[in-house]
């Protein structure tokens, strides 16, 4: 591999961006390997050429619908398949959901994430969906969904409430997707970004590491995102969290530097997308998260859960950025 200077590798990636590449596995799987100092390099080269280096989005996730998922991920608590102890929710009520989004909104958030435990909403569901999205949008706030599998009618009521985002992760390699999940195929994950994209609708989608799978599972997850035929606009990767009660409970953690060059290579593949710090961030310290930020990663969830999950508590966050000078970013910024 070849280093090149600041200025070069902007000139470069700017090229890129304007001119997509796709990318084989061996390629990727060079940049993963490469010397840290240089992936580090180019992907922060990479990063300063399509984003402010110093402005992190702020967004908040919501479990609108909480357990008794159908699907048997073995990592989620919220399965029915496994004995985590979460007890199932109803759907919420939309003025709640409306007001807990006012409240993010005020303490700085610009993105607004919205979750349901389903395999895939039913037709009773949308109507109350459509209604939240709209409430969130009206409040000026990008709006966010997850809701598991979605077909092409589902997709396109949701672009016409105004939906911004939908998340769906395809978790980790075609590969090694088995070993996490049985009840449904990575080609039906494939088949609702396909519907959500033909939708108009922006892509959120990454996947999970450190559920116990090769290196080459996390380089063949990104290039199997890079490849799409729009990459995500918003790429969350998340640290798996070990819930007891389920398949991965008691997973190793993956290497910090692992993790780090997972980043990396998120961003050196795709220049323009959201790199998002998602779950698993209580166990990283400062140092592993700044090392992130400068690998690429511009976005994080605030507020103290996920879902069902911890997330550092918004003073936290607040110190952290202070310490490394970087601001929340504005719903202008691009």
């Amino acid at each position: 591999m070849t280093l090149v200077s600041p200025t070069e590798g902007s000139t470069a990636d700017r090229g890129a961006a304007r001119s997509r590449r796709l990318w084989s596995q061996a390629e990727a799987r060079a940049l993963y390997e490469s010397p840290l100092n240089e992936l580090l390099f180019r992907a922060h080269c990479v990063h300063r050429a399509n984003f402010d280096p110093n402005r992190v989005q702020l967004s908040r996730l919501l479990s609108i619908k909480t357990g008794g998922c159908p699907e048997d991920c073995g990592y989620c608590s919220q399965s029915a398949h496994h004995n985590s102890g979460l007890k199932a929710s109803k759907l919420m009520a939309v003025e709640r959901v409306i007001e807990e989004a006012r409240k993010a909104r005020d303490a700085g958030a610009t993105r607004y994430c919205m979750g349901a435990a389903w395999r895939s909403p039913k037709a009773r569901d949308m109507e109350v969906v459509v209604a939240m999205v709209e409430g969130v949008k009206a409040l000026g706030m990008e709006t966010c969904m997850t809701l598991g599998m979605l077909d092409v009618e589902q997709a396109q009521q949701l672009k016409t409430a105004g939906l911004d985002y939908y998340n769906h992760n395809i978790d980790t390699s075609e590969r090694y997707y088995g070993e996490v999940i049985t009840t449904r195929s990575f080609a039906d994950r494939l088949e609702t970004l396909a519907n959500v994209r033909d939708s108009g609708i922006k892509v959120c989608c990454g996947g999970i590491v450190g559920m116990g799978e090769e290196p080459v599972d996390r380089v063949d997850m990104l290039v199997t995102l890079a490849n799409l035929p729009e990459p995500p606009d918003s790429v969350p990767i998340n640290m798996l969290i070990p819930i007891e009660g389920t398949p991965l409970g008691h997973e190793r953690p993956i290497e910090p530097i692992e993790f780090v060059r997972t980043i990396a290579l998120a961003r050196i593949l795709m220049p323009q997308s959201y790199v998002r710090l998602s779950a698993g961030r209580t166990a990283m310290s400062e140092e592993m998260q700044a090392l992130c930020f400068f690998a690429g990663a511009n976005s994080v969830f605030v507020g103290d859960t996920l879902l069902t999950a911890d997330n550092p508590s918004e003073d936290k966050d607040t110190a952290l950025f202070r310490k490394l000078g970087i601001e929340p970013m504005e719903l202008s910024a691009r």
